[in-house]
């Protein structure tokens, strides 16, 4: 009978260990995946951020300052077109393609 209590109360507490360690996982985890969560509404955040500055920097009129203030473009007027002709292709004769 001493047997089966001493068995007993080994079980007993191994059972308190396993629950007690259990326990402590349980909220091991709970407050990584609270972390995890965290994070990933920063992160949104930090998306939504990011695309509304992209569509900020993709406007037509910011585009058109860049090109004209980095690159000196210049919208095309017919006060500033230049046509290029070819100065000899009315004199050159023609070969005909084999």
């Amino acid at each position: 009978m001493t047997r089966l209590n001493l068995l007993l109360v080994a079980m007993l507490l191994f059972s308190c260990v396993w629950l007690i360690r259990s326990s402590y996982e349980s909220r091991h985890l709970f407050v990584e995946l609270e972390r995890a969560q965290s994070r990933e509404h920063e992160l949104q955040s930090e998306r939504e951020r990011l695309q509304l500055d992209k569509r900020a920097q993709a406007t037509p009129l910011r585009v058109e300052k860049l090109a004209r203030e980095k690159l000196r473009m210049f919208s095309a007027t017919p006060a500033v077109t230049h046509y290029v002709t070819e100065a000899g292709a009315a004199s050159a004769p023609t070969e005909a393609m084999p």
